[in-house]
């Protein structure tokens, strides 16, 4: 008799510093949310990688957060003076790219519908909302795999969150293809929870007056002149680099504008679509202005999506597509696919 309860003491031993030693996912999801989520704001510096096009692009992100509904998010690509701010304050929702002296305005709720990687309280609300998610314990980290809630997430549908074990604070997100393929990879450099900016440090015009530097007027129209040649030599083309079966690019024109030279491309098959492309020029006006349909963060930079049409900016270039054919996502795909250099 003393043997069979000495057995079984053992079992019970046994299972309780199993489950001791082993938290479940419900367990972690609990610590995460009360750690991201209670405090009254953060602020983060990350680098994003995005493999997406034909070379990896490396991007720096800067976010503050100040509860409830204050965002600023600075992304900023290596080796490029052009940057972009997603700023939501009182106001509501602006996209400002201050090299160029623009800001647009959007009747959003951006971010609550539109999960981004680089925020973490997003982050915890996709382990939440996912009741598929999954949670994989390694020596260092846990690793969360969960839908994506973005605007990619028919391309990319899945990511794998990075938890650090000891600070329960996410360390790098991989964002996946359909076949489990990284795409884009968030790796968070620092993360200061508890911070709590006050409202005039989400004020749109000081925001677009940081980093813009007024332009010298030419000495000479012989120095208007040359700039002018300047920047039509050094304006590349982009084309997208995703791989539709039975779409070709039947026509390419370019000509030449007040403002330089206009690139048109018109593709055609079973997806038909046109771009229209031309350098991007600086803004005589600091009033922002408002932008029709509805903002689309494409990771490097923010675009306004209609029914049937995108526009956006990026590297000095200022991109629009036109399509009845494709779907949003199909056009976001081209947008995210657009490389320089010559159509492959």
């Amino acid at each position: 008799m003393r043997s069979r309860i000495f057995a079984l003491l053992l079992v019970v031993v046994v299972i309780a510093l199993a489950a001791c030693g082993s938290p479940s996912k419900e367990d972690v999801m609990k610590k995460l949310s009360g750690k991201w989520n209670d405090s009254k704001g953060y602020e983060l510096d990350a680098t994003m990688e995005i493999k997406t096009g034909a070379e990896p692009r490396l991007y720096d992100v800067e976010v503050w957060h100040t509860k409830p509904d204050f965002y600023r998010v600075h992304v900023s690509q290596e080796g490029k003076k052009d940057s972009q701010m997603i700023v939501r304050n009182e106001d509501g929702v602006f996209v400002v790219t201050p090299s160029l002296g623009k800001t647009y305005t959007f009747q959003s709720d951006w971010p609550a519908q539109n999960s981004q990687a680089y925020l973490i309280g997003a982050l915890a609300e996709d382990i939440k909302v996912d009741k598929n998610a999954t949670m994989t314990e390694k020596e260092k980290t846990y690793v969360f795999e969960t839908e994506t809630r973005n605007n990619h997430k028919k391309v990319l549908p899945k990511q794998q969150i990075h938890i650090d074990k000891k600070t329960l604070l996410p360390k790098h997100v991989s964002v996946l293809d359909e076949t489990g393929e990284e795409q884009i990879r968030i790796s968070f450099n620092k993360i200061t929870l508890g911070t709590e900016r006050k409202a005039s440090d989400y004020n749109v015009e000081e925001a677009n007056s940081e980093e813009a530097t007024p332009e010298e007027e030419p000495a000479a129209e012989e120095e208007s002149d040359a700039n002018e040649k300047e920047s039509d030599e050094q304006f590349n083309t982009y084309y997208p680099t995703v791989e539709w079966q039975d779409v070709t690019l039947l026509e390419e024109e370019t000509v030449k504008t007040e403002n330089g030279l206009r690139s048109f491309m018109t593709f055609g098959g079973e997806k038909e679509y046109t771009i229209i492309q031309e350098r991007a020029v600086q803004s005589e006006s600091t009033l922002p202005v408002s932008m029709e349909g509805d903002p689309v963060d494409l990771g490097f930079t923010v675009a306004a999506l209609t029914e049937n049409s995108m526009r956006w900016e990026s590297d000095g270039v200022s991109f629009f597509l036109a399509s009845k054919m494709l779907t949003p996502d199909e056009m976001i795909e081209v947008a995210t696919s657009m490389s320089a250099g010559e159509m492959k």
